[in-house]
């Protein structure tokens, strides 16, 4: 049996699905899980969603402090502030180029930009890295 990525996708609204990643192109509106309680395939639309959490582990460690301060492992990109619509924040590396200019974060059409990825500041957190949908980020900063 082949390997797959072990996700949680949080949904806008707040609940969360964990799954198994069956397929997923961040250019395309829709991402396949097979969710882990109960076996069933299903298709969910990014807009529907705020992130999909790439996870060692899908209960993590509870007990375990996530280190959220840059300097906890070798840079890996532009260092970022994140704050998402319903208040949540994450820090983190972005992986690629920066998706906006002046500001504005870039939606244009012929980008086909659905969102971007993060890799956490701490390398030995349950994320692995964080695929943050675009239509969900009320602010993204870049921390010098």
């Amino acid at each position: 049996m082949e390997e797959r990525d072990k996700v949680v996708c949080r949904f806008k609204e707040g609940r969360a699905l964990k799954g198994f990643l069956r397929s997923f192109d961040p250019a395309k509106n829709d991402v396949n899980v097979t969710d882990v309680a109960d076996g069933k395939d299903s298709c969910l639309r990014l807009d529907d969603l705020k992130a999909i959490f790439f996870v060692r582990t899908f209960d993590g460690d509870r007990g375990y402090q996530e280190k959220k301060i840059y300097g906890a492992c070798p840079a890996k990109g532009h260092r970022v502030f994140i704050r998402f619509h319903d208040g949540e924040s994450l820090v983190g590396f972005l992986e690629g180029e920066v998706p906006w200019k002046r500001g504005f974060f870039l939606s244009r059409k012929e980008m086909d930009l659905q969102g971007f990825f993060l890799l956490p500041v701490d390398e030995d957190a349950n994320n692995i890295k964080v695929f943050v949908v675009a239509a969900s980020v009320d602010d993204l900063t870049i921390v010098p």
